[in-house]
């Protein structure tokens, strides 16, 4: 039988023509890196391709490492074996990699949404004959709605509690969430503080995107400065004693797992706004259907339930195991929650 372009191993996503990998889970001798999530941008590798935005990002989180940057839509050939990065739409300098070998074009997402954030580069469907996808929220109970109106929600929900002299904190991812919520916060109604590990990140992205004037907490900050102003929080801080100084907050989770009620509850948040950076039901089967793609491998999320909805359609999809992880870090749910929704 025909060995496939890409297949799945003990190390990642291999193409055994080229001789190289695409978001290894192990360390390699070359990969190309999708995007900067720490499950997908692993420590180790002795060369990473990536997109150049991307290059910061990924040299921030990992330290010295060899790293080469590539322009969306520019082709570079690697034992003659076609590679070109195409914008996901997922966090800022993510990537879709499209690999063509002998009449044959395969592409890979990583993690990507059909929506335009305003701080990524949005996506674009690429025409191929196979199409690796995640489907972190495959099922028809994921709806998102247009972040113009979840902002209008989240500035609102800050501007009732500056009224109440709450502190408003939202957690959120440090690389891509966070900024997200930064970019879109309206800093008319007070000033906005950050957690250190997104603002350290952020510093990293600021030469890149116009985001709004932020102070970062330190042990000097006190707790009549951070009344009724907007943190923003990495979700491991929840919790934690750096949060007893914010006394009284209100506590606010922007996730696309806020779908599910218990959510929410599970995690003692007091506010939940559905924001993902991932696609939802509706996006995944309009990018699936734009990409002309027949063949159909899905690698995170409910990827059993969609994958057997697309044969049902009349793909050729199966499911592959690999580690990344979606939002899943981030917010787990239960089948119990799904029922809820």
């Amino acid at each position: 039988m025909k060995t496939p372009l890409l297949i799945f191993n003990e190390n990642g996503i291999y193409c055994e023509a080229a001789d190289v990998y695409l978001d290894p889970w192990y360390p390699v001798d070359k990969a190309i890196i999708t995007h900067g999530h720490a499950d997908h941008s692993r420590y180790g590798h002795k060369k990473y391709i990536t997109h150049h935005t991307n290059v910061h990002i990924i040299k921030h989180r990992l330290g010295d490492i060899t790293v080469s940057g590539v322009s969306y839509n520019e082709s570079f050939t690697i034992n003659n074996v076609k590679f070109s990065l195409h914008p996901a739409g997922h966090i800022i300098g993510s990537s879709q990699v499209r690999v063509e070998h002998k009449g044959e074009v395969w592409v890979f997402t990583g993690d990507y949404k059909l929506s335009n954030d305003g701080v990524s580069v949005p996506y674009e469907c690429v025409r191929c004959d196979t199409f690796i996808t995640e489907c972190t929220f495959g099922l028809p109970a994921f709806a998102w709605k247009p972040q113009e109106e979840v902002f209008t929600e989240i500035n609102t929900w800050w501007s009732e509690n500056r009224a109440e002299g709450k502190t408003s904190i939202l957690f959120g991812y440090s690389l891509g969430k966070a900024q997200r919520l930064l970019k879109h916060l309206d800093p008319s109604i007070g000033k906005i503080y950050i957690h250190a590990a997104i603002e350290n990140m952020t510093e990293v992205i600021r030469p890149m995107v116009s985001f709004p004037e932020t102070t970062r907490i330190t042990r000097e900050t006190t707790k009549e400065e951070l009344k009724g102003t907007m943190v923003i929080a990495p979700p491991s801080a929840h919790g934690s004693p750096w949060i007893r100084k914010m006394v009284p907050y209100v506590t606010g989770s922007a996730s696309g797992w806020m779908t599910f009620r218990g959510a929410r509850r599970r995690r003692a948040i007091d506010k939940g706004f559905v924001l993902s950076d991932h696609c939802d039901w509706e996006e995944l089967l309009t990018a699936i259907e734009g990409t002309g793609a027949q063949k159909i491998i899905t690698t995170h999320g409910y990827t059993e339930i969609f994958s057997r909805y697309l044969r049902e359609k009349g793909y050729d999809a199966r499911t592959e195991k690999t580690q990344y992880e979606g939002e899943a870090n981030e917010m787990e749910t239960s089948t119990k929650e799904v029922e809820e929704v």
